[in-house]
């Protein structure tokens, strides 16, 4: 999603990676679609599952933690219960102690996303709160998913 791609181009195959994640009842506002703060409950778990399953990050007893420091969310078209959706992901960035999501939430069986956004980690010591180098097998799940920026 770098500043000259148009969210409403976006396409599942531009994202690495893809978790299938159903709606539930109560995730629908008052208006009868999914709610503006449920989608960063999308962005958390396809970025937490996969750090967790790929990089090995282990949250609760970890070395380092990763700090949410930016969020940003565009909405394009609702979603409803009882609809999945494919919460794709990639790396737009990688530094030495943060990383950028970039995420596209698709309908099942949508080509053109719901909802594009990113969300930035900054990793740091647990104890000291400290920014930590992003390394070993952490590094490398991320790596798998960079992405070079397209024109």
């Amino acid at each position: 999603m770098g500043a000259t791609m148009n969210p409403k181009d976006e396409r599942r195959e531009h994202y690495r990676h893809s978790r299938p994640i159903p709606t539930r009842w109560r995730d629908n506002d008052v208006y009868h679609h999914i709610n503006n703060v449920i989608y960063y409950e999308f962005f958390d778990t396809v970025i937490n599952g996969y750090l967790m399953e790929a990089g090995g990050l282990d949250f609760s007893a970890g070395e380092q933690v990763g700090f949410a420091v930016e969020t940003h969310c565009q909405f394009l078209k609702p979603v409803r219960f009882p609809d999945v959706v494919d919460a794709c992901l990639r790396v737009g960035k990688l530094g030495n102690s943060s990383v950028r999501y970039e995420i596209g939430i698709f309908k099942r069986g949508d080509a053109e996303p719901a909802a594009v956004g990113y969300f930035v980690h900054v990793f740091v010591d647990r104890l000291t709160g400290k920014p930590m180098r992003i390394s070993g097998r952490l590094r490398a799940a991320m790596e798998a998913l960079l992405v070079v920026s397209r024109p």
